[in-house]
């Protein structure tokens, strides 16, 4: 088959363009090459398969016309670019809303206006269930609980898009579920919970398992906004990529699905009082945090309840979140060289 993968040089993307070259598709990569380590991650993919390995376009999903061209003679494209922080979305919303909005937009359409009507998998968020006040959530000795979902968060609860970020993604999760329903464009939304793993040039607004471990590793300074015990569900990059395969496998089945996809409940962790003694044990030394102020939009807990994956895609996560974990803090410390 032949792929695009939009962000296809950023953590997930590059990732996902090394399996499917090692299983001997072929690949075109969309990316504009900003983000952090887009650079390190092409060298990689390069020196790893050769430069002639993989269709490389750079461009910006907001230049519709470069995306129409792109997208001729694909099976699939797997749409990842986006920008990626609430934090940014906060600071600059019309940045945000173009790249998230429009850019889906231009990659619906694109797909759209083909014959053969690609399958598309697009990466959406669980920040589009927003900050769910209404639950009742259970303050622990290390983490928050839901009191009433113990399997986590499902794919029906209402929305309630929160940040301009949240506002973005969500936007582009409904349209991507609309052109499946209008249009009969075989497409998935996968709305993702926290991934991780090697590729991950982490930053502290966005990738904070990656970062956590970067700056453990480095000796930089770690802020904890709030007071540690949010709880987030862990899904290693792998096991995220799994889901993606399995998706365009059964398009058949699950064209015009949404799917929660993240570590579920076996694989919550609070994002430091839980945290915080795992990466100690792999540092061998105590690490000195600073605190502040909770961040807007940040959830108490996200976990998704991830049975209908396993339904409809006979998925389920792999790597639980001390052998993720491990690997992620092992690959930082062999590349250290790419962080400094």
């Amino acid at each position: 088959m032949h792929y695009l993968i939009t962000g296809g040089v950023g953590f997930i993307g590059s990732n996902y363009v090394h399996r499917l070259l090692q299983r001997g598709e072929r690949v075109t990569i969309f990316d504009n090459l900003s983000r952090c380590g887009a650079q390190a991650n092409l060298d990689w993919l390069r020196a790893t398969f050769g430069a002639g390995a993989f269709r490389l376009i750079e461009g910006d999903v907001r230049d519709a016309a470069l995306l129409a061209s792109a997208v001729r003679d694909v099976d699939a494209i797997v749409h990842l670019a986006s920008q990626v922080a609430v934090t940014t979305s906060v600071l600059h919303p019309r940045e945000d809303f173009e790249i998230n909005v429009t850019g889906t937009f231009n990659v619906l359409e694109a797909a759209r206006l083909m014959a053969n009507h690609p399958v598309v998998i697009f990466a959406s968020t669980n920040k589009v269930y927003g900050g769910m006040e209404s639950l009742i959530v259970e303050e622990k000795e290390t983490r928050y609980a839901y009191r009433d979902y113990p399997r986590g968060i499902p794919e029906t609860h209402p929305l309630d898009f929160h940040s301009p970020y949240g506002c973005s993604k969500g936007s582009g999760d409904q349209y991507v579920r609309d052109y499946a329903r209008i249009y009969n464009l075989p497409t998935v939304v996968f709305r993702q919970s926290c991934i991780y793993g090697p590729r991950q040039f982490g930053m502290e607004d966005q990738g904070w398992v990656a970062w956590f471990v970067i700056a453990a590793v480095l000796g930089r300074p770690i802020t904890i906004y709030g007071d540690g015990k949010q709880v987030r569900d862990l899904l290693y990059v792998e096991d995220l990529l799994d889901a993606y395969d399995a998706a365009v496998a059964n398009i058949g089945r699950v064209a015009g699905q949404i799917f929660n996809v993240g570590g579920g409940p076996a694989n919550q962790l609070s994002v430091w009082q839980e945290f915080r003694p795992l990466l100690e044990r792999l540092t061998g030394r105590e690490i000195p945090v600073q605190w502040s102020d909770w961040r807007p939009g940040d959830q108490r807990i996200f976990v998704a309840n991830i049975r209908k994956a396993a339904a409809y895609l006979a998925w389920r996560p792999k790597v639980g979140v001390e052998e993720g974990i491990t690997r992620l803090y092992h690959w930082v410390v062999e590349n250290r060289a790419l962080f400094t």
